[in-house]
């Protein structure tokens, strides 16, 4: 089974930042001293996009420094990474890492960047599982039931993403191989687009996350029948997983990070680490992340490099398993 979600308990969490506040160096305790870019690799208004501003605002209060975010989508992860890594290796230009990145890495023949050794990962961020859904009266109304379906019918149903290459397309290419069911796997550019496709009845299954579908599922358009995560999102307690449907090789769960090009000095990473744990934990910030679907990801930046390489291996057996052509 995949590694998945960051859990740990309030002991962990403590001695977590226990040890990332011990002996602090000068570098550490000065940092930062001027204001701080993120670079993000996605448009404004998304879940990635949303979710870092809110740490952004928090980071700003608590060092008396403004983090300032810088959006830079295109052409997969690469815009953003190359422009991340074209400023000074010091700590005050940060990199939003993730699923998105780890997915990059088997999806593109070649880049111009490897996230491994040019990039270090500082912290976690956030994580969020995808919802399967369909139209509200859709006969579809379990795991079981899709299963049950596609059997009877191989080639029948059409399962809905956004963005081909995307966490949302892969995760349904995964759960046909999973299953072992053959559905069509149709790709849009927008998540309206997917919903009004669902609401019209052209697609059978949706893949997204909670944030993009929360306006149709408050209107009573949609209906989730399962979660991708490893345990029920407390937004939705009564939706089951489709690992407990009988699948446990189905987790899905994406994240997003904080990372720093590789040489920026280990005690500006342990500052970075130890702050943004802290504000992880500000009641304030959680609440307004559960309203989006978000769980805070709090760990060492040991545990945020071993889940990105755990997800790059991940995806890479998906891909090639699909045989998705590569870019």
């Amino acid at each position: 089974m995949w590694p998945t979600r960051l859990s740990l308990s309030v002991p962990a969490i403590a001695a977590v930042l226990a040890v990332t506040l011990a002996s602090p160096s000068r570098a550490e305790t000065t940092y930062p001293d001027k204001a701080v870019r993120i670079i993000v690799p996605y448009g404004p208004g998304g879940v990635a996009d949303v979710s870092t501003r809110m740490v952004a605002q928090k980071l700003s209060e608590r060092l008396g420094q403004n983090f300032f975010i810088d959006n830079r989508p295109g052409a997969g992860l690469i815009v953003a990474a190359r422009a991340a890594l074209s400023f000074a290796h010091d700590g005050y230009t940060l990199f939003l890492s993730g699923n998105g990145g780890a997915i990059s890495e088997s999806l593109f023949k070649s880049l111009p960047y490897h996230l491994t050794t040019d990039f270090q990962e500082a912290s976690g961020l956030s994580e969020f599982e995808m919802l399967l859904v369909t139209k509200a009266g859709s006969p579809l109304t379990s795991v079981a039931k899709v299963v049950e379906t596609a059997k009877a019918s191989p080639g029948k149903l059409n399962f809905g993403t956004i963005a081909p290459g995307s966490t949302q397309n892969l995760s349904a290419v995964l759960f046909t191989m999973v299953t072992g069911i053959k559905a069509s796997v149709v790709t849009f550019r927008t998540t309206p687009e997917l919903i009004t496709a669902l609401v019209r009845g052209d697609i059978d299954v949706g893949f997204d996350y909670y944030a993009a579908l929360r306006p149709a599922l408050d209107s009573g358009q949609l209906k989730v029948f399962a979660v991708s995560g490893d345990h029920p999102d407390p937004l939705l307690p009564a939706v089951p997983t489709v690992k407990d449907s009988g699948y446990p090789d189905y987790i899905v769960t994406s994240w997003n990070g904080l990372s720093v090009p590789a040489g920026v000095s280990k005690d500006v990473v342990g500052k970075i680490n130890t702050t943004v744990n802290a504000v992880l934990q500000d009641p304030d910030l959680r609440k307004k992340m559960a309203q989006f679907g978000l769980e805070p990801m709090i760990g060492t930046p040991e545990q945020i490099t071993a889940r990105l390489k755990a997800d790059i291996e991940k995806w890479r057996v998906v891909i090639e398993k699909a045989h998705i052509p590569k870019e």
